[in-house]
């Protein structure tokens, strides 16, 4: 087949590159370039120069053509500006859901034609086709499974898609690395948000929130502890950057209207229920919700699941009920649904959320 082979320089996209070569593919590698370097210059450096290298002598290596597709424009747009609306309004946002759903398989595809007959990542995940359908399934890793950040595809964009190490573990597949000997064999893998790299998530922030003194109050006594840089820097179910003595504490409540952050030290309690909530903005991979209501959900990327059960599912909105307590349970965050080793999809968790 005639394959377009997402690229980001490091090494599982290099590796789902080789593979497919080696199985006598026709391959072109793309290199999206997403990063905002104007507006995040003064905060550090930003790494895509040191990225398309990487990717330039993967290909270089088995002569095959690298094209660079700049999509600043389309991602600002798509994600980031969605990404500080979020934040701004006092919930949590998962940028990497949007970016896979409406950049790396929305607007690249605008710039390939159809005859590219599949497209390829360096996800781990892997697909079927059941009954005429294409379904998403977890990786054989489970620490390393990224079907979190691709539930939010549609039935059309699965069926274009090819995940080549989905089937191997990591430690296979920096084996397979080694075995290929591309030039990136050895380099750590990357975390935190695609566009902003290296540069702290905080600082992002405070460029476009800037900072405002609020109070930090216990939620059981009302009693002011200390104070804060603004709402928008805290998530629910937060530990860390609290920063207070006696704890350890925990962000419970937010008031975005003035300013207050609520924290405890008691978080699982009778008046703070972190195992049900609401949904809103349902998404189903197939189109069509599943019949069972018992299934599984993650509440962040990660291994970790929980079972769950469904009730009042209408108007793309449901009530969620886990078998066990949760520490984040924050608006804004998606919820993302298995029936074993299916992913089915992902729903939104809404304002109101533990019951209330």
């Amino acid at each position: 087949m005639k394959i377009a082979v997402l690229v980001s320089g490091g090494v599982d996209s290099s590796v789902a590159l080789r593979l497919l070569h080696e199985q006598g593919h026709q391959v072109e590698a793309f290199y999206l370039k997403i990063w905002l370097e104007d507006e995040l210059a003064y905060l550090g450096d930003c790494p895509w120069e040191e990225d398309l290298s990487y990717a330039q002598a993967v290909c270089d290596a088995i002569n095959i053509p690298l094209h660079v597709i700049p999509l600043q424009k389309e991602y600002w747009a798509e994600v980031v500006s969605y990404t500080i609306a979020e934040v701004r309004a006092g919930r949590t946002p998962s940028p990497d859901l949007l970016c896979n759903q409406r950049i790396k398989f929305g607007a690249f595809l605008k710039h390939i034609d159809d005859s590219f007959e599949k497209i390829a990542t360096g996800h781990y995940a892997q697909t079927a086709e059941v009954n005429g359908q294409n379904i998403l399934l977890k990786a054989k890793d489970p620490i390393k499974d990224q079907t979190y950040f691709l539930s939010y595809l549609s039935q059309a964009q699965l069926n274009r898609l090819l995940f080549p190490i989905g089937s191997y573990l990591k430690s296979e597949v920096r084996e397979l690395a080694t075995k290929f000997d591309i030039p990136n064999k050895e380099r750590p893998d990357s975390q935190g948000i695609c566009f902003l790299g290296k540069i702290k998530f905080s600082d992002f922030v405070a460029h476009h929130l800037g900072k405002q003194p609020g109070d930090l109050i216990e939620f059981e006594t009302g009693k002011k502890m200390g104070v804060h840089d603004g709402f928008w820097f805290y998530t629910i179910g937060q530990r860390k950057g609290i920063r207070l003595g006696g704890g350890p504490w925990f962000v419970v409540k937010k008031d975005t209207t003035k300013n207050i952050v609520y924290i405890s030290r008691e978080y699982h309690t009778d008046d703070k229920p972190r195992n049900q909530f609401n949904v809103e903005s349902i998404h189903w991979i197939s189109g069509n919700a599943p019949v069972k209501k018992e299934l599984m959900v993650k509440i962040r990327h990660g291994e970790h699941f929980y079972h769950c059960a469904f009730t009042g599912l209408a108007n793309y909105r449901a009530h969620v009920i886990l078998d066990g307590q949760d520490q984040g349970l924050a608006p804004g965050q998606f919820a993302v649904f298995y029936d074993g080793e299916q992913c089915l999809g992902c729903a939104v968790i809404s304002e109101e959320h533990n019951g209330e």
